[in-house]
């Protein structure tokens, strides 16, 4: 099959450098670069992920993992009353 492409100098100068150096046509090395980057693509899409959760009546419900200043003012105020929902960090400060 005959395509054409059209390239930059700068580009088209380090194809034709590069296909020399491998012992290539232009054609052949970007043939070759073409076929190694199809094979390599990644899907369009991810594989799903599912999250798995614990559920319970625990000090966190309601939290918005989404909004992490919200969990460190909970988690702040949950270690005030002697509970914690997160390990303890040596440099905690309060919420201003």
């Amino acid at each position: 099959m005959q395509i054409t492409i059209s390239l930059d100098e700068r580009l088209g100068r380090q194809v034709r450098s590069r296909a020399a150096a491998h012992g290539q046509s232009v054609s052949a090395f970007i043939a070759a670069i073409l076929d190694d980057a199809l094979k390599r693509e990644t899907p369009a899409t991810p594989p799903p992920c599912r999250l798995i959760t614990v559920g319970g009546n625990g000090e966190g419900q309601g939290i918005d993992l989404g909004r992490p200043r919200e969990l460190e003012v909970a988690d702040y105020e949950a270690r005030a009353r002697g509970l914690s929902l997160s390990r303890p960090r040596a440099s905690h400060r309060p919420p201003a």
